[in-house]
């Protein structure tokens, strides 16, 4: 159909413009699609209470809204919608209550048990209570399907309709923010097919999902908690150059974007940043080449001759210029990154360190690393050189580590970028540098990727005393109390992941995420959105406006 004028009104073109995509509802994937409904028409939706929304292909859940999966709790956290949680995060990060009233953990940090309301109903009207809270976090803990980590948790039993008790097998309070992103299902309504017709008790129901294209939330009318101010939330799923054109024609109102189209402007829409935890920073294997280290069923090559030298790491994190690398591949949307928990009430600002080029090439020269005539260092007989590898279908990454070897080059080491797939890449995760993305809206990765047994520890880094400040971490009963623990970790002013100390990694930014915003629509105070560029908009979705 002939796309509507940039002119016309609000009303008038959510009316048009969300149904020029509009083949796409009604095309029906699940039960809701059945509807005799105009989808154009909303159900009498108010036009200033509805927001159509572009996300990358890559966001729409495989499995489907399912909780047990990844909804919500999969490598790219968000708040659910659908679903409530027994605890949420602010903007600031405190954890605070959604069904839980009250939460407490024993002073040995193994059992916690929550209270929760007795007012919260499924959208098929059945009482949700704390037995479902129990069936939701028992086939986390003891399936193999989810995305979500609930290994420590030994047992989940309800000793009443509203509470609950994790028993666990280690102390882990950083549960506390899985459980903050995952969903409660019902136990009586939970089987196959789930994930295409979820029964929850969030904010938000299904109304419809057409598989490859788009999904339509509607406000929960039962929901216990503030009704939404947006009624009506119109996901549709495009690649960068669809969602652009989207835009273009006005067809959506918020869309994402990368900065290599951030120099664009369209008539009637706002380039909107938002401030991110979603760090690329490159890891440093610490030991010497000639070992193996197994990953799940996988053994893989360990250690490099050239970074296992604490000299050569913490020389790169000295001259690694983060800004120009800000500037060149992210045309300055991002901001430096010295760890992977910047500005997080965990991360430490010992992890901070400032550029000195000079410094870093006396460190090589002292630790006897000689500048040779091609320009390249060596020693004993050990060429500088190395590879660093990067994810071949993602642009930014490429320049990042394409940058990194330039800048390295400077400093006299080779780097040689190779770009792959994640099965290409992964024989090589303990042996060679990988250009990584990480972050998260929760300590655990600045556990996993530095703990000596961690799943992310690709720097092969083992030290007993940063495991010990880990494990302290995880087990304060108390939330803040364990951020002390979390910076010690990080550096005590002897010992510690830090540029200064064992310098296990080379952080380089986080990456804002962009997007293109109608003018006039109020997308609220967000949370810092964490690695993966999609739902986490749409956390506080509930309390978006429209202003004009």
């Amino acid at each position: 159909m002939p796309q509507t004028p940039m002119t016309v009104t609000r009303r008038g073109l959510v009316g048009a413009a969300a149904w020029t995509l509009g083949s796409l509802v009604g095309c029906g994937g699940n039960a809701a699609a059945d509807s005799s409904e105009a989808p154009g028409e909303s159900s009498a939706v108010d036009a200033t209470r509805q927001v159509v929304i572009a996300m990358n292909t890559g966001s729409e859940p495989a499995a489907g809204f399912d909780p047990l999966v990844a909804w919500g709790c999969g490598e790219h956290v968000h708040e659910p919608l659908i679903q409530s949680t027994l605890v949420t995060t602010d903007e600031n990060l405190n954890v605070i209550c959604d069904l839980a009233t009250e939460y407490l953990c024993s002073d040995d940090g193994l059992t916690w048990t929550f209270t929760i309301r007795d007012d919260v109903r499924f959208t098929d009207g059945e009482p949700l209570t704390a037995a479902d809270v129990a069936f939701t976090i028992n086939s986390v803990a003891s399936g193999d399907a989810s995305e979500a980590d609930l290994s420590m948790v030994r047992e989940a039993r309800a000793t009443s309709d509203t509470t609950v008790e994790l028993h666990l097998t280690k102390p882990y309070n950083a549960l506390l923010y899985t459980l903050a992103v995952l969903g409660i299902v019902p136990e009586h309504a939970y089987g196959d097919g789930y994930g295409a017709d979820p029964i929850g008790s969030g904010r938000y129901l299904l109304e419809q999902w057409d598989v490859g294209q788009q999904v339509i939330f509607r406000a929960n009318p039962d929901y216990y908690g503030e009704a939404p101010t947006m009624e009506r939330v119109i996901v549709v799923f495009m690649d960068e150059d669809a969602a652009l054109a989207a835009v273009s024609s006005g067809q959506v109102d918020i869309a994402y974007t990368y900065a290599t189209h951030a120099q664009q402007a369209f008539d009637g829409y706002e380039l909107t940043s938002k401030a991110t935890v979603d760090s690329r920073g490159v890891s440093l294997p610490c030991v010497a080449a000639g070992g193996t280290k197994a990953d799940r069923a996988n053994e893989y090559p360990m250690g490099n001759d050239v970074t296992c030298d604490v000299a050569v790491r913490r020389a790169i994190n000295l001259a690694i210029d983060r800004e120009r690398a800000i500037e060149h591949v992210l045309n300055g949307y991002g901001a430096v990154a010295f760890s992977v928990g910047d500005g997080m009430p965990w991360s430490s600002a010992d992890m901070r360190v400032e550029r000195d080029v000079d410094a870093a090439r006396a460190l090589l020269d002292e630790a006897g690393w000689t500048l040779g005539e091609d320009g390249v260092r060596a020693r004993d007989g050990v060429r500088a050189a190395f590879d660093i590898w990067y994810s071949s279908d993602d642009s930014v990454r490429q320049a990042l580590a394409n940058d990194f070897a330039d800048q390295m080059a400077e400093l006299g080491l080779e780097v040689t970028p190779h770009g792959g797939s994640w099965d290409e890449i992964y024989p090589h995760q303990f042996e060679q540098p990988i250009m990584w993305g990480w972050g998260s809206n929760s300590p655990v990765e600045v556990y996993e990727l530095n703990y000596s047994t961690g799943w992310g520890n690709y720097a092969c880094y083992e030290s007993e005393t940063v495991d010990a400040y880990l494990d302290a971490a995880l087990a304060q009963p108390d939330i803040e109390a364990s951020y002390a623990y979390w910076q010690r970790a990080q550096w005590d002013g002897s010992e510690g992941i830090a540029p200064q100390g064992a310098a296990t990694w080379c952080w380089i930014a986080n990456v804002d995420h962009l997007y293109f915003k109608r003018t006039g629509l109020d997308i609220g105070v967000q949370k810092p959105h964490p690695h993966g560029h999609g739902w986490s908009l749409v956390n506080n979705v509930d309390r978006w406006t429209w202003t004009g």
